[in-house]
């Protein structure tokens, strides 16, 4: 059941959005070659002890999940898409990297995600990630009032395809709330004007997931959350918080 949020509740949302912004810009900041996934999962765990905030992460575990997820926020490098697990790997020249992060703030969530490369930067890698950001908007800039979820789908499909890329199936946006999924899913393809009906009130994480081979084939890796390329290309990841609203769509983690 998706819950539609008042007016009060969305600037609640607004306030765990900053904080998701303020951990992913620390985390960007602290990225360099020779540092290792875990300090960056420390750095975003001191923002959110500044900030009075939780994380919606730290220990979730969903159904396909072997244990519950150990760190604060996913990364995922090169060949990763998504859910990747900070350890001791240490970052390289030209790695590219993507960060999700989440808060948790007096009740409520907010869910965002960036990528970027570590050092020299791979034209390819650039090109992969600035669509990445252009699908993000495409489905963001679809997300108003009268719109249905199959809008936001065809807009993101639509920058990843005619860019040539991939989309890994069955992985994309979701409802956030009270809690970090909620309904409904947002998927990152689709037919428009179909699907549910836009309405003020919606809270979506819209977030495209892009294979650079174009490619859609992926594999969980033996940690049961990474999941990466099956043809060891990369990838790239973004996300936003946005809220549907009567005056157009929302950035709930924005900076």
């Amino acid at each position: 059941m998706v819950q539609l949020k008042t007016d009060t509740s969305l600037e609640a949302m607004r306030e765990a959005g900053r904080v998701v912004a303020q951990v992913l810009t620390a985390v960007q900041e602290a990225a360099a070659v020779g540092v290792s996934l875990r300090e960056l999962d420390e750095v975003a765990r001191e923002v959110l002890r500044e900030a009075g905030a939780g994380s919606p992460f730290l220990n979730y575990r969903p159904h396909f999940a072997p244990t519950p997820f150990p760190a604060v926020i996913c990364t995922s490098v090169n060949d990763a898409i998504v859910h990747g697990v900070p350890t001791g790997q240490r970052l390289r020249d030209g790695d590219l990297v993507s960060i999700d992060a989440g808060a948790t703030l007096d009740g409520w969530v907010g869910d965002s995600a960036v990528s970027f490369t570590v050092g020299r930067a791979r034209p390819a890698d650039t090109r992969l990630i600035d669509t990445a950001f252009a699908a993000l908007n495409a489905g963001i800039a679809a997300a108003v009032v009268g719109n249905r979820i199959g809008d936001i789908a065809h807009a993101i499909g639509s920058v990843c395809r005619t860019a040539g890329y991939g989309i890994p199936e069955g992985f994309g946006g979701h409802g956030v709330g009270r809690s970090m999924h909620e309904d409904p899913s947002v998927p990152n393809e689709g037919r428009p004007g179909r699907g549910m009906p836009l309405r003020h009130g919606m809270v979506l994480a819209i977030e495209p997931m892009l294979i650079g081979s174009g490619h859609d084939a992926f594999h969980p890796d033996r940690d049961g959350w990474t999941l990466r390329t099956s043809d060891g290309s990369r990838a790239a990841h973004a996300e936003h918080t946005v809220a549907i609203t009567d005056e157009g769509p929302r950035v709930l983690t924005a900076l």
